[in-house]
């Protein structure tokens, strides 16, 4: 943490560890199940447009925006390019009209959980975003 930043409480630290974690773990699964190529993902690509093969490329940018979510110095470079990768799975699912609440809006609740988690780990990102009283 940089000096002038207030450290979160234990409870606040470990509640953004786990929420980041879940997200972490979250991008790994979806990651590795683009990459080794399972037929349930490749079917539901082609049923939102994307070609086959597709899905190596993206996995393997969702396992390195992972990665770079991950490592504390890098944080805040992987929520950003994550909010990038959900604003076009986002895209994706209004295009092909699906259900609002359980796949189009799937990629804002990550999102939120993302960015709320490293705000509660992360003093730098308080100090950029002050919860306001």
């Amino acid at each position: 943490m940089q000096t002038g930043t207030s450290p979160p409480s234990t409870a606040g630290l470990w509640v953004g560890r786990v929420l980041s974690a879940l997200v972490i773990l979250f991008l790994l699964l979806d990651g590795t199940m683009k990459v080794i190529g399972r037929p349930e993902v490749e079917a539901a690509m082609a049923q939102l447009g994307y070609p086959p093969g597709l899905g190596v490329g993206l996995g393997l940018l969702i396992l390195g925006i992972a990665v770079l979510y991950a490592v504390p110095a890098t944080s805040v470079l992987g929520a950003v390019l994550l909010t990038g990768l959900l604003g076009g799975t986002m895209a994706t699912h209004l295009r092909a009209g699906s259900p609002l609440f359980s796949h189009l809006l799937f990629g804002f609740y990550i999102g939120v959980i993302a960015w709320g988690g490293l705000w509660l780990r992360d003093g730098r990102l308080r100090a950029v975003f002050p919860r306001q009283r």
